[in-house]
């Protein structure tokens, strides 16, 4: 199974879930999932989490590596099971960065909670807290579904 969390632009929320979702992994002893995080747009490309993000994920004990954001194109977004977006906004952008056949592969992570909310972008919120827990909400509970 090959998981893609992204967001806006892949700095804050979804390299969050990235990490999050790998360390779940790790600690249910799950080595046959593989965890990545894209951006719809160019805005940060190239760049590393933000510091409020890496600064969240230290305070929760959640380990993280230094990475770049990158773009997603329908080439790259094909070779996932699933896409998973954080809001209605990535949700709107996502069928225009993958192939048609791949938009079954389209899903908001907080409907695996049962929930139709958004997570919030800590770019605007500056709530890293939150966005963390919501994250953290929507990660267990796409770990109980694989």
């Amino acid at each position: 199974m090959k998981l893609l969390f992204v967001c806006h632009g892949n700095i804050c929320r979804s390299p969050m879930a990235e990490f999050v979702m790998k360390d779940l992994l790790r600690k249910a002893g799950r080595d046959d999932v593989t965890v990545a995080s894209a951006a719809l747009h160019t805005d940060e490309i190239g760049h590393d989490m933000h510091r409020g993000t890496r600064a969240e994920l230290t305070r929760r004990g959640i380990p993280f590596e230094p990475r770049a954001a990158w773009l997603l194109t329908p080439e790259r977004a094909h070779g996932y099971d699933l896409i998973i977006g954080m809001d209605g906004m990535n949700m709107a952008d996502l069928p225009h960065s993958v192939y048609p056949s791949d938009i079954r592969k389209l899903r908001k992570l907080l409907e695996f909670a049962g929930s139709p909310r958004d997570i919030a972008d800590p770019w605007y919120t500056g709530d890293f807290a939150q966005t963390y827990e919501d994250v953290e909400t929507g990660c267990k509970a796409l770990l109980a579904m694989l």
